[in-house]
Parts: structure tokens; sequence; C-alpha cells
């Protein structure tokens, strides 16, 4: 089997996620080839007759996931490994459920593979282990990503500061539209009005 590169430091590992947040894709392939033994540990589980896929063709499924955790995570919450492993086990679990949609004869008691303690998994295994919760945690996080990344070029000032206050952006609390209209002394429904324009335009950065 191939031989992985070490972990890195934690002050290494904060050191390329910088760079890499700074625009210098080096950061991001330094992180890719030192967490890719974490990778090949998780690709171990699924490794199956029923799908017929070798390790090598695991770890490169997984990478995806690995990859896409890079793109999104948040420095200030917790550990890269721990939210990567999340990430590649939700690309597994995507894999998974594209394998049964295919095969048309889904059972969520199936046999899909076993774990490092020769224990059988099946799909409700998977799907009961916060499998939904990761999808949703992955794909927020890269919307958010997104949106940090152009939302004040896309809007207006006006529109950004309504957003802002209305869903606590930037450090400002959550307000209800009144609180806002009463805050910039204007109605109500025109407070709607340009929120509702605001959103349509973010949602076409994310469609």
């Amino acid at each position: 089997m191939k031989t992985f590169k070490e972990p890195l430091s934690s002050k290494e590992e904060m050191y390329y996620l910088k760079c890499f947040k700074d625009g210098d894709l080096k950061g991001r392939e330094v992180l890719v080839e030192h967490n890719l033994r974490l990778v090949a540990y998780i690709a171990k589980k699924y490794i199956s007759a029923d799908n017929g896929r070798s390790l090598e063709e695991l770890i490169s499924i997984g990478t995806i996931g690995l990859m896409k955790a890079i793109d999104s995570f948040d420095t200030e919450k917790g550990k890269l490994s721990t939210y990567a492993a999340r990430c590649i086990e939700n690309e597994y679990l995507m894999m998974l459920r594209g394998e049964r949609k295919r095969q048309k004869d889904v059972s969520l008691y199936d046999a899909i593979g076993s774990d490092g303690d020769g224990n059988e998994i099946n799909f409700m295994d998977i799907i009961e282990s916060e499998g939904p919760l990761i999808e949703e945690q992955c794909e927020t996080n890269e919307d958010i990503r997104k949106l940090t990344q152009c939302i004040d070029k896309i809007l207006n000032p006006r529109e950004l500061l309504i957003v802002a206050k209305r869903y606590g952006l930037y450090g400002n609390e959550e307000h209800t539209q009144q609180q806002v209209a009463d805050e910039l002394n204007i109605s109500r429904s025109y407070v709607s009005r340009i929120e509702k324009k605001a959103l349509e335009k973010l949602r076409e950065v994310l469609s």
C-alpha cells in the first residue's frame, strides 16, 4: 500500500491553511498530501465486494471530500482533521446513495462493508451516524464561504446593511424587520422589499 505523509503539526496546519485562504494553492496541496492518511483510514471501511471498488478508487473519492473540507473549513471552529473526517464520510455516503438508487432495490439493512474490527456495516448504520448532519454542514459551510467572498460586491450598501442586521452578520445581533425599520427610520414594508431583493441576488450566486 502507498506510504502517506505524516500529519502536520497544529502550527504547520494553521500556516498552510492561512496560505490557502490568502490565495496560495500550494497551501491546499500540502494540506491534501498530509491528510491522505486520514482518507485511507476511512476508505478501508467502505471496501466491499458489493460495490467492487478498489482502495485506490475509494481514496480518490474520499479525497474529494477532503478538498471540500479544506475549502470550507473555519479555522476558529475545531480541528481540520475532525471536520475533514465528516466531509470524507459524507462523500462515501453520497456514493452509497447513488449506488443504491441505481440498483432500485434499496434496503437500509443491506450489508455495505465492514469496519476495521470485522463488524458488518449496513446503510442504516451510516445514516444514523449523523450522515445528513454531515452533508448539511459541508454544504452550509461551502455556501457561507462563497457568500462571504462576494456579498459586499453583490449588494449595494443599503441592502448589505439590512441583511447584516436581519441575519446577525458582521457582529450585529439578529433584528426583526420592524426593529430594522425603526433604526433606519423607514417603513417595515420597505425593509421587506429590500431584504427580498437582496436575498434573490444572493440565491443567484448559490444556484
